[in-house]
């Protein structure tokens, strides 16, 4: 006796597979800096509120798979995130601003911080759910 609907099956994998690689990651990998950049944005010196204002996420497909990049539009993003943090808590001259830096509750490094320290069950759940069949 044969079989029937080996190719409709065939065609239907192809197309799940193409899904996967192609829209439906991009959509995952968007999700994912989104709840990431929400934490991450909680963390940044509000002193700075530059680089709350002037960021967005780019996604995009390439030959080995989807990359996707938040991007700050302020050069000195990276040399924010880098500080050491010597001078948390200290004051400001009124000259710059007055108050303290990295109040209330900026913190060095806070890029890696919201994605990996407290996005990151966050950012599971949403790989998981995306990729549920």
């Amino acid at each position: 006796m044969p079989v029937k609907g080996i190719k409709r099956v065939q065609m239907n994998t192809q197309k799940l597979l193409g899904d996967i690689a192609g829209q439906k990651t991009e959509t995952i990998i968007f999700d994912a800096l989104q709840a990431g950049e929400k934490f991450a944005v909680l963390l940044t010196p509000v002193g700075l509120s530059n680089l709350v204002n002037h960021r967005h996420i780019d996604t995009k497909i390439t030959p080995t798979g989807v990359e996707g990049s938040l991007i700050y539009t302020a050069h000195y993003a990276a040399a924010v995130n880098a500080a050491k943090g010597t001078l948390k808590g200290k004051p400001r001259p009124a000259s710059r601003g007055g108050g303290s830096y990295w109040d209330p509750d900026g913190e060095p490094d806070f890029l890696r911080k919201g994605f990996e320290r407290d996005g990151l069950a966050e950012i599971k759940a949403i790989i998981k759910q995306g990729y549920k069949v």
